[in-house]
């Protein structure tokens, strides 16, 4: 059962995404998210209003290491703004864990096996090289679509290129059922992204996981 209306992937988007995936015994890194505090914003607030340089560099140490600095009037801007502006958001970092996938991949399809250091998070899934479709073990299935390259100054991840697919259904006569997101990203580095996040359901057994991993292509 499929769950998207996405428009098919002509040769070029074919090839790039058959390109992005993952090998046949690839090596990767699990990566996590973790809090970091984004001073984009208010850099640019604090200069467009000819506020102090060495209180905002202050502030700016201070938030590489993670930690709110107290608001120093000379930054120029109001208390309220200082807090508005000076967020938390979320990067993305290497847990320096590795990890060889358990997949099997021939010219047509790229499939997913069991692999605990994964938490088995991608086991049952598989993709079609020649119409992109992905497909899970709940029996739905979804068309990729291509992912717009960030380029804002704020963006979380420096997106190159990618691919997006979306699964959704439910068979509650069956007991199956997902809502899940496939993310295949290329950053500018070069570094290829796949994270997989999902609620499952297989035979009324509920189960939710997410991984991240980065590996080189």
């Amino acid at each position: 059962m499929k769950t998207d209306v996405a428009p098919p992937l002509g040769n070029v988007g074919l090839a790039r995404l058959s390109a992005l995936l993952p090998l046949q015994g690839q090596n990767v890194t699990i990566m996590e998210k973790r809090p970091s505090l984004s001073t984009v914003d208010l850099r640019m607030r604090v200069e467009r209003v000819g506020g102090s340089a060495d209180a905002l560099y202050q502030v700016i140490v201070s938030a590489s290491r993670g930690v709110r600095a107290p608001y120093d009037p000379r930054l120029g801007i109001s208390e309220e703004d200082y807090r508005r502006y000076l967020v938390f958001q979320e990067v993305l970092v290497s847990s320096s864990k590795t990890a060889r996938l358990a997949l099997t991949r021939d010219s047509s399809r790229v499939v997913f096996g069991s692999n605990p250091a994964l938490n088995n998070v991608l086991d049952g899934l598989s993709i079609n090289l020649r119409t992109g479709e992905l497909r899970g073990p709940e029996g739905y299935s979804a068309l990729p679509t291509p992912v717009v390259p960030s380029t804002a100054p704020d963006r979380v991840l420096p997106v190159r290129s990618g691919f997006q697919w979306k699964l959704l259904g439910s068979d509650a006569t069956a007991g199956n059922g997902v809502r899940a997101t496939l993310n295949l990203l290329e950053l500018e580095s070069g570094l290829i992204i796949l994270n997989y996040s999902r609620t499952s359901m297989i035979n009324r057994k509920l189960t939710e996981g997410e991984i991240i991993i980065g590996y080189d292509r």
